[in-house]
């Protein structure tokens, strides 16, 4: 009993201490599971406190519709108490206007059903909030997380307007870029062209921008330092703006533009060129202009000089130089104006004061002048005189004209001088002279003129008008009404402008010629000569003349019929020597066969010398017979009468007729026989062998008609006496007659026509005879 009694003792001890160590490790883990939930409550609170300030906030709906909504969300929507399932979610409208309710729950059915995920902005009701809700799927649970996006969506609208204002200005400034009239571009960093505008196109004569950058078409020209891109590496290296000036073709021209490079804080850079042609040319004229004033000033008497507003003098021409005896070499150095008084002073070319100093102080005062320029004369020692011009300039310059009038001076001194003189002479004149002034009045007057009409000296003092002057002195002419024509001669000389003259008859029997010419300075000179002795010689004349007259018009018709009555016997020889020749009176031999020519040649010759006196004396009273006529059949008659004469001489005879001679109206004949004057005088001056041209040919008012030969020529001394028709014949050895009356004949024709002959001839070269005739 004992014995089992221990043994259920010892079980009961083991139980109780199993128990015991049972209850230790079930406390040991209680403390441990504690611990732990002690820690995941802080966790949680920790994760909880996270969660409720975390920027996204949740709302979760599970599979079973339930919806588990985080207090933020439930606060930013304006829920006063959160739903719990999907009904009273739509329910509660979310809040939100109508047309974000709208959209939001499509993102919720389209995440529920295909697992789309979603974002989108939306405002609450009131407008006071933007929230930000994002959808995802996790599982078979939706999840939407909601974000305060107020301050960033205010920010982003901010933005938004001030990205609009940007695109808005970025876009007037594209267009004001676009419509430039100048070239515009933009290269990026690499310095290529990335942007142009349509007046670079245009520029380029390319078809739009695109072309332009794909192709890399430059504005100007050049490569090197010099190139399209230099500015533009400068403007990026340096980080300053570029400028500089380049050629270009443009539109086919030459043009100058002024490249402007300009860096940018983005990076690339900005360019545009302006077209500085006209301001080149500009430039250009107003240098040449320059230029072309001092190579004017320095042509001019008067010395030039010019000083700049700091008052060196900037340029002075050669009289300037030469006026004060200034060398170029101390003038290059461009002296102060001071300095170049002093310089004057000392050449003795500026007038002798007391106070040099101060004179010189006064001169300064011409750059200030107000009232414009100023006026000065210098009288230096030796008589020179100096007219001193000081003209201030815009600039604040000046400019010094120096004007040497010591020769003025001298002729103003010797002008009166010749006053006196002229008064004395004019008194002492044989003729009588009275200057009338414009208005008609007695100006000026000398004793002949006073003594002539006997006027009184008070009467011509009172200086009479012309009308008063022909009334006093009509009763002392022949004729009392030719008074008037004083008058009238005054009138013609002042007012008109024109020189009259005529004679006038006093009633003591004495003749005066009388002029009136016009003075430049607008009156008028009347001049009365005696004239009596010789009208007495002129009557004397005329009787003379009349006898003279009348004994040539007697040996002109003695002339005419001997002309004629040689004709007869001249007739007879030329009739008998032909019969000679053509063997009527039997075969002659050789040698008289050239006697009988050299006697017909004569007799051609005598012939042609008898129509020539015959015209001659005819000349001047012998009319015209003109008519239309074809001027190269007239030449051609002419020189087919003297083909023979050229062959029989063994004289190369040349006829050419342009089509340009034309029609004449003029006589047949006389132009017939001028030409066979022309073309007698060259055959009979050319050797045989030689050659005699006539050529013809004319423009639209007038033929000309050239005879030309290669004879012995004339001296000068005949060449200018051979129009005329008493001087003696020149005879060349060997030949025929080289001067006679064919010339002078041959004159008087043409010049009846209107026409010009001219002669050109030189010893050993020939002679050349020019006739031009008018068509009308």
């Amino acid at each position: 009993m004992i014995v089992s009694g221990g043994w259920t003792f010892v079980a009961a001890g083991a139980v109780l201490a199993i128990f015991v160590a049972l209850a230790a490790y079930m406390l040991a883990a209680g403390l441990r599971a504690r611990a732990a939930a002690a820690g995941l409550v802080h966790a949680h609170v920790r994760l909880t406190a996270l969660l409720a300030s975390a920027p996204a906030q949740s709302l979760l709906i599970r599979s079973d519709g339930g919806i588990e909504v985080a207090p933020r969300v439930a606060e930013w929507l304006g829920w006063s108490s959160a739903p719990r399932s999907v009904s009273e979610l739509r329910a509660a409208d979310w809040g939100l206007a109508a047309d974000e309710v709208a959209g939001l729950t499509r993102d919720v059915d389209a995440l529920r059903r295909a697992a789309r995920p979603f974002a989108r902005v939306v405002r609450t009701r009131d407008n006071a909030r933007a929230l930000r809700v994002t959808g995802e799927r996790r599982s078979d649970e939706l999840v939407l997380w909601f974000s305060d996006v107020t301050a960033s969506e205010e920010q982003v609208a901010r933005l938004r307007e001030e990205t609009a204002e940007l695109n808005e200005a970025f876009a007037a400034l594209s267009g004001l870029i676009e419509a430039a009239p100048l070239p515009m571009w933009y290269r990026d960093a690499d310095l290529q062209l990335a942007m142009v505008n349509s007046a670079y196109v245009t520029a380029v004569e390319a078809r739009d921008a695109a072309s332009v950058i794909a192709r890399g078409l430059e504005l100007t020209e050049g490569s090197g330092q010099g190139g399209p891109r230099a500015g533009a590496i400068a403007a990026r290296d340096s980080g300053r703006p570029q400028e500089r000036v380049l050629p270009a073709t443009i539109g086919g021209a030459r043009r100058a533009l002024k490249l402007f490079d300009v860096p940018l804080p983005v990076g690339g850079v900005a360019g545009f060129a302006i077209d500085i042609e006209e301001l080149e040319q500009a430039n250009a004229r107003e240098k040449r202009f320059a230029e072309a004033q001092r190579a004017m000033l320095d042509r001019l008497s008067a010395g030039v000089v010019q000083f700049g507003r700091d008052r060196s003098l900037i340029f002075c021409n050669q009289p300037f130089r030469r006026m004060f005896a200034m060398r170029r070499e101390w003038l290059s150095d461009r002296p102060e104006f001071d300095r170049v008084l002093e310089r004057m002073r000392e050449a003795g070319r500026v007038p002798e004061v007391r106070d040099f100093p101060g004179w010189k102080a006064e001169r300064r005062g011409w750059f200030l002048n107000a009232d414009g320029a100023a006026e000065e004369n210098w009288h230096l020692p030796g008589g020179t005189h100096l007219r001193v011009v000081a003209q201030p300039l815009p600039d604040g310059g000046l400019l010094l004209i120096f004007e040497d009038r010591t020769e003025q001076v001298q002729l103003a001194s010797a002008r009166d001088t010749l006053l006196r003189v002229r008064t004395a002479t004019f008194d002492n004149l044989f003729e009588a002279l009275g200057v009338f002034a414009a208005d008609g009045r007695l100006q000026l007057w000398n004793n002949r003129f006073r003594a002539l009409w006997n006027f009184e000296e008070e009467f011509l003092a009172g200086h009479p008008r012309v009308d008063a002057i022909a009334e006093r002195l009509a009763p002392q002419l022949a004729n009392q009404a030719r008074a008037a024509l004083v008058s009238e001669l005054v009138r013609y000389a002042t007012v008109e402008r024109k020189q009259r003259g005529g004679r006038v008859a006093l009633a003591d029997g004495r003749h005066f010629e009388f002029a009136a010419v016009p003075l430049p300075d607008g009156n008028a000179l009347v001049t009365m000569l005696d004239i009596s002795d010789s009208r007495r010689i002129e009557q004397a004349l005329r009787d003379r003349n009349e006898a003279l007259e009348a004994a040539d018009r007697v040996k002109t018709a003695f002339v005419a019929n001997m002309s004629y009555e040689l004709r007869t016997p001249l007739t007879s020889i030329s009739g008998f020597a032909e019969m000679l020749h053509g063997g009527y009176a039997g075969t002659l031999s050789g040698e008289a066969i050239a006697y009988v020519d050299a006697i017909l040649d004569s007799v051609e010759r005598l012939g042609v010398l008898i129509d020539d006196v015959l015209d001659l004396t005819q000349a001047d009273s012998a009319t015209l017979e003109r008519e239309d006529l074809e001027l190269g059949a007239v030449v051609r008659a002419a020189a087919d009468a003297l083909t023979a004469s050229a062959r029989r001489h063994r004289i190369e005879f040349v006829v050419e007729v342009q089509r340009t001679a034309g029609r004449v109206h003029a006589d047949r004949r006389r132009i017939r026989e001028a030409v066979e004057h022309l073309l007698r005088h060259a055959v009979g001056a050319t050797r045989a062998g030689g050659r005699v041209l006539l050529h013809v040919d004319g423009d639209s008012k007038r033929a000309r008609i050239v005879v030309s030969d290669d004879g012995a020529g004339m001296t000068a001394e005949e060449a200018a006496r051979a129009f005329d028709r008493f001087a003696q014949p020149g005879i060349t050895p060997g030949q025929e007659r080289a001067l006679g009356l064919g010339l002078p004949l041959a004159k008087q024709f043409v010049e009846a026509h209107g026409g010009t002959v001219s002669l050109v001839s030189e010893p050993g070269q020939g002679s050349l005879v020019t006739v031009e005739l008018p068509r009308r």
